[in-house]
């Protein structure tokens, strides 16, 4: 048996963020990010609207990129001072995943943060709040996942959290709120996308119910993502609702290896942090690659080459033509072709191979490692991770 898990309800469409007058409940507390989303007004319409709805409503902001434990935990607090019956979060994929942990925290103040580690571990929610996920960027698709990460800085590690308790009860999809959305963000949100997408094809809990979602959001990816990242608004809107898609597919097909070092080398290197989204971009190429060695994989990431229209006659030339255009479209979005190259080469050579053996197991023990189609050893994914670090292409 396999379960398919998906928000109560979904608005969709320019205005949808207008629904909030119609949750229905006395407190709404608003979790948002860095400003974005007060500097553009869309705070200011989402107090309006939850106000006209008859609800008091209370700000928890400055959520960072990346949210950390101590941010999760101080939401908590706020909540359990002003006992929501809605929380709502709105911006990025950091604030949407901040306030799910804070959910938790609310509903259970007695809960320790590592209790949370283990896949499908949560308490039953619910018991004071319902969720509502307005997604401001076009990438993670938290608004419809039962996914959270959530940072430790002490330890250098991003915790994937996983539990269905966690899906929104409501997502509001509103492209108004993608358009503001800077270039190397569009790009680096587009591939985080199309990662999901691809990871959850091929993923070994894909099915009938995820199939389907999985490769129309990498079509409609692959055709938008450029055009969005050059300043196309129709393709900007439409790929808003493509990451969405995205991640109702890996909501409930699950992951692999590329999230799990994107998790794990993330917040590991003093340099400064690798974004998510460009991790995903960077590594997704040398995963195909390795993957592909399990015959079932690679026909399936076969059938992704032949439903985008790439040209080969052989399972073997069709993953080598995907590889290829996912490394031409890192090219045009000007992502760099590996970690050396990220950010001018802020993460450190020798910093990098210091750390790798741990890194390495780290990303092993990940959440998202078990859904791979491949398992690693721990050799397997200290030469994947070099691969990814030097760009090179991986045949082993």
């Amino acid at each position: 048996m396999a379960r398919f898990t998906l928000p109560r309800d979904l608005y969709h469409g320019k205005g949808a963020l207008a629904e909030l007058k119609n949750l229905g409940g006395k407190k709404a507390i608003v979790v948002v990010g860095g400003g974005s989303m007060k500097r553009f007004g869309f705070l200011d319409k989402a107090v309006g609207y939850l106000k006209e709805g008859g609800m008091e409503v209370q700000l928890f902001e400055n959520v960072e990129p990346d949210p950390s434990v101590e941010t999760v935990m101080r939401g908590a607090k706020a909540m359990q001072e002003f006992q929501p019956d809605w929380i709502v979060a709105m911006g990025g994929g950091s604030p949407i995943d901040a306030a799910k942990a804070m959910w938790v925290f609310y509903e259970y103040p007695e809960t320790d943060f590592e209790q949370l580690i283990t896949p499908f571990s949560f308490p039953t929610l619910r018991t004071k709040a319902k969720f509502c996920a307005i997604p401001s960027t076009s990438g993670t698709a938290t608004e419809v996942t039962a996914f959270s990460v959530i940072t430790d800085y002490n330890k250098g590690i991003k915790y994937p959290l996983a539990d269905f308790n966690i899906t929104p009860d409501v997502a509001i999809v509103d492209p108004e709120l993608a358009e503001t959305m800077p270039k190397k963000l569009t790009a680096h949100t587009g591939m985080d996308a199309m990662t999901h997408a691809i990871e959850a094809y091929v993923s070994t809990l894909h099915c009938n119910y995820t199939d389907p979602l999985a490769l129309h959001a990498i079509k409609m990816i692959h055709n938008l993502l450029k055009k969005s990242y050059d300043g196309d608004m129709d393709a900007r809107d439409n790929m808003h609702d493509a990451q969405c898609l995205a991640g109702m597919a890996f909501s409930n097909a699950l992951l692999g290896i590329v999230h799990s070092m994107a998790h794990k080398t993330g917040a590991a290197y003093t340099g400064g942090h690798i974004v998510h989204g460009c991790a995903n971009a960077m590594y997704l190429p040398r995963v195909i690659q390795y993957n592909a060695k399990v015959p079932e994989a690679a026909q399936r990431y076969a059938q992704i080459a032949k439903f985008i229209d790439l040209k080969g006659e052989t399972t073997e030339e069709l993953v080598a033509a995907l590889v290829a255009e996912l490394k031409a479209m890192n090219k045009a979005l000007d992502i760099p072709d590996g970690i050396k190259w990220y950010e001018g080469g802020i993460i450190d050579e020798k910093e990098f191979m210091e750390k790798l053996p741990k890194v390495a197991e780290l990303a092993i023990g990940d959440a998202c490692t078990g859904s791979n189609p491949r398992q690693p050893s721990q050799e397997d994914m200290e030469k994947l991770l070099k691969a990814c670090y030097y760009g090179e292409d991986v045949d082993f």
